[in-house]
Formats: C-alpha cells, structure tokens, sequence
C-alpha cells in the first residue's frame, strides 16, 4: 500500500495557513503555492542518492558528494499543477516536465483526459506527479495509470492538500505510489471539494471563476 508522507515543517504549515485564507489574492496565492512547493521539493528529494567527487577548494584538494545523475521528470496536472512547478524546477533545473491535461466532468464528476505530453524517457525517470489538490482522487488515478501505460514504473504523488477519500483511491488503485502532502483534510464535502480546503486551487491560482 502506498505511504502517505505529511510534510509538517513549520515553514510549510505556516505558509500553508495563509493558502487556505480566502483573503489572501491571487498575487500572494501563487507566490506561496510556489514556496511550499520548493520546501515540499526539499523534503521529497531528501532520498536522491548520491556519488562521490573530488574537486579542489580554494586550501586543498578533498572529496565531497554530488547527485548520482538519478533522472526527474515532474508531471504537473493541467492545469492547477503546474502553479506549483517552478518552485520545484528552481531546486531541480535539470528535471524534464510533461504535461497530463484532466478535467472533472461536472455531470459525471469522472476525470475526462484532454492532452498529454511526455518526455521520451519516462520510463527511465523518477517522475513527480503534481496536483495541489486530492479530492477524490481521480484525476491523480487517471493521470499515473496514463503514465504506466506509457511505461513510467516510478512515480510519487506531490499535493498540497488531500481528502481521506483521494487518499484511498491512490492507495487501492497504486500501492506503488507514495503520497507526499502538505496537510491531510478532513473530508469531502457533497460538491467534492475538499474540507476545510483551500477553494478551487486553479481559480485561485489564475483569478478565474
């Protein structure tokens, strides 16, 4: 069963306070989602492994660590996640982005996959799905069954927040996934939004209604 991992450093939480707060405007919002997503990046990629180098300091000649070159690839689902990709991208430049475009379908409130766009190697890539938002978790379902179907075999699952229901889909459906969270909510509400949540996060991000 997938791990579900709730990233609970004090920066993270208190920038997370100020997402949530539905005063705080679009400017503000977007500047924030970017910053946890950087600390979140932070904490999931405290795994990479590593080599070591020689290099000489200024004094001495001495050995030291580098990255062993393990691939990213960072998966932002259309289109609220990619609010949350730079953020990661100042910290992993070197890391190649794909595009999985979902949409809910309000009659249905089934995930409708309208555009996708990968790197060439994603089965060779550690890839990084994001989506700020895990309600009921099927568009994240959708987008990682895309990418498996398409070869990925690593992938873990980067959200700001999720609903306990979100979190089961994953789990049942992926056990092979981690989940990595800002906050776990408390539930759904009967429109499928997360409680206490944080709103429509795209809308927020983008200004739109």
């Amino acid at each position: 069963m997938s791990n579900v991992f709730v990233l609970d450093h004090p920066l993270i939480q208190h920038k997370l306070t100020y997402i949530r707060d539905k005063n705080t405007g679009t400017k503000e919002f977007r500047e924030l989602v970017d910053e946890v997503a950087a600390l979140m990046a932070f904490e999931i990629t405290r795994d990479l492994p590593m080599e070591e180098t020689t290099i000489q300091t200024p004094v001495v000649e001495t050995k030291t660590k580098v990255l062993a070159g393990k691939k990213i690839g960072l998966v932002p689902i259309l289109r609220a996640g990619l609010g949350m990709t730079e953020g990661i991208l100042r910290l992993i430049p070197a890391a190649r982005v794909g595009h999985v475009g979902m949409y809910r379908d309000p009659e249905t409130m089934q995930p409708v996959e309208y555009y996708i766009k990968l790197p060439s190697d994603i089965e060779e890539r550690e890839l990084i799905v994001i989506d700020p938002m895990l309600a009921t978790g099927g568009s994240a379902n959708d987008a990682i069954h895309s990418l498996k179907k398409r070869g990925a075999k690593q992938i873990r699952l980067m959200c700001l927040i999720a609903a306990p229901e979100g979190v089961e889909v994953i789990q049942k459906e992926h056990p092979d996934v981690d989940i990595y969270l800002a906050a776990m909510d408390e539930k759904l509400d009967d429109h499928g939004y997360i409680v206490p949540g944080l709103g429509d996060a795209g809308d927020r991000l983008y200004g739109t209604k």
